[in-house]
């Protein structure tokens, strides 16, 4: 009976190891696929382990947008199972003093990064559940040492497949460091009277729409109907940029085309467009922290 125990919790705790390691890495970073940077991070993933399974989360983020690179994450992950590993290189301060660390959120990814405001949102949506940074020492590509401007291949590729593959537990990553990030500062979506303050996260950029962090509930108090007019306000930094009003629509096409609408997006976010227009272009808006939008029920 003692034996069969044993047996029972050594298959127990190995499967709960398992979570870390179901062999998925997923890549994102601002180096575009011009170059073989991409396909050296991969290369090295590979030597860990030719079992791995490598995907694309994006590698157009605008260089050294580490803001694009935090909404990306919060866009992606939760879409992922549990053990997946997240390589995230938007690393303007390659080779500097900032931490390299690897992240597990509540929900169990794994993203490995700079923390360098990489995690500040997707902290806050999934969770923290540890933070460890990484040990250089152990986890570094063999014979690297003296390349400075590189550690998305020769640290944070090496590190993520070594985790996805099971060579390391997420102990082995290195020390464990307070359950906190480097944080961008931004608006977070608040309701004041009658106005819904936010952040235009990002822009659905193959159409030009403008996507906030409003979330549905929150917009649903400003009690609007469709059909509804919304005024709209849209601030870079503290300069107006955009004021006018437009319906609150289910589609595109309830209004004329080159119209502006207000709509909740796939992610279920109030986000404004021009049917088949590009309203970022149109308005010269942009998106990220410095960016932010005001509305109210006129």
């Amino acid at each position: 009976m003692r034996g069969y125990l044993s047996c029972f919790l050594f298959v127990l705790i190995f499967q709960t190891g398992l979570k870390s390691q179901n062999k998925i890495v997923v890549f994102q970073s601002d180096f575009g696929l011009k170059d073989g940077a991409v396909s050296a991070m991969k290369g090295v993933a590979m030597g860990v382990s030719s079992d791995l399974k490598l995907f694309d989360l994006t590698h157009e983020i605008p260089a050294y947008n580490i803001w694009e690179a935090a909404y990306r994450l919060e866009q992606t992950v939760p879409y992922w199972p549990a053990g997946t590993v997240f390589v995230s290189v938007v690393d303007p301060g390659v080779g500097t003093t900032r931490k390299s660390v690897v992240l597990k959120t509540i929900t169990g990814q794994f993203i490995v990064t700079p923390d360098n405001g990489t995690l500040t949102l997707i902290a806050s949506s999934e969770g923290i559940a540890e933070v460890r940074q990484i040990d250089e020492v152990l986890n570094r590509r063999k014979n690297s040492q003296e390349s400075y401007t590189f550690h998305g291949r020769d640290v944070y590729a090496y590190t993520g497949a070594r985790l996805a593959a099971g060579v390391i537990t997420y102990e082995q990553v290195g020390m464990k460091l307070p359950n906190e990030v480097v944080q961008i500062p931004y608006q977070m979506a608040v309701k004041e009277g009658n106005k819904i303050k936010g952040t235009i996260s990002i822009l659905d950029v193959q159409y030009g729409n403008i996507w906030t962090n409003i979330g549905g509930p929150l917009f649903n108090q400003l009690g609007l109907t469709f059909g509804d007019k919304l005024h709209v306000e849209i601030f870079h930094n503290q300069e107006k940029i955009y004021s006018g009003e437009m319906p609150y629509c289910q589609t595109f096409g309830a209004v004329e085309k080159g119209k502006p609408l207000a709509y909740l997006n796939s992610l279920l976010q109030l986000s404004f467009a021009l049917n088949q227009g590009d309203f970022a272009k149109t308005y010269s808006v942009g998106s990220g922290s410095e960016w932010k939008a005001e509305v109210w029920k006129k």
